[in-house]
């Protein structure tokens, strides 16, 4: 059975031309901060592609960009159709990625739980020190 790749092609193509249109394109004043498109799922009849992009802010500035990146879908959706020269360009929905927020925290809780073990290790390296184990007198004689 042959693997149709076209619409991974069409993907990684709208990705890239989200990302420029990011980048340059996007007028609206509630798209602020940091927004960076994490990847693009296109229906095996390229009719629809979900666009989810990561947000950098705050929980406010977040809902802005989303509304923002909703009004902006039929501009993106026009672009996307003259530059990929596709039949019919895809209908655009924007999702928002938290996979880079969550594993910020999931990063920040274990340094914390590294930081931690080295703390109760220091502890113990420093009681150890101080007394002797039991078996220390004994290897002595």
């Amino acid at each position: 059975m042959a693997v149709n790749r076209r619409p991974d092609r069409v993907a990684e193509a709208i990705r890239a031309e989200t990302a420029s249109f990011l980048a340059s394109g996007v007028k609206d004043p509630r798209v602020m901060g940091l927004v960076t498109v994490t990847g693009v799922d296109v229906a095996r009849d390229l009719r629809s592609a979900r666009i989810f992009v990561s947000i950098l802010g705050s929980d406010v500035e977040r809902a802005a960009t989303m509304e923002g990146l909703a009004s902006a879908a039929s501009h993106l959706r026009s672009r996307l159709g003259k530059s990929l020269r596709l039949r019919s360009a895809p209908e655009v929905a924007f999702k928002l990625d938290e996979s880079i927020a969550r594993a910020a925290r999931i990063h920040a809780v274990l340094e914390e739980a590294n930081r931690s073990d080295a703390a109760i290790a220091e502890q113990r390296a420093a009681a150890a020190g101080d007394s002797p184990e039991p078996g220390d007198a004994a290897d002595d004689g």
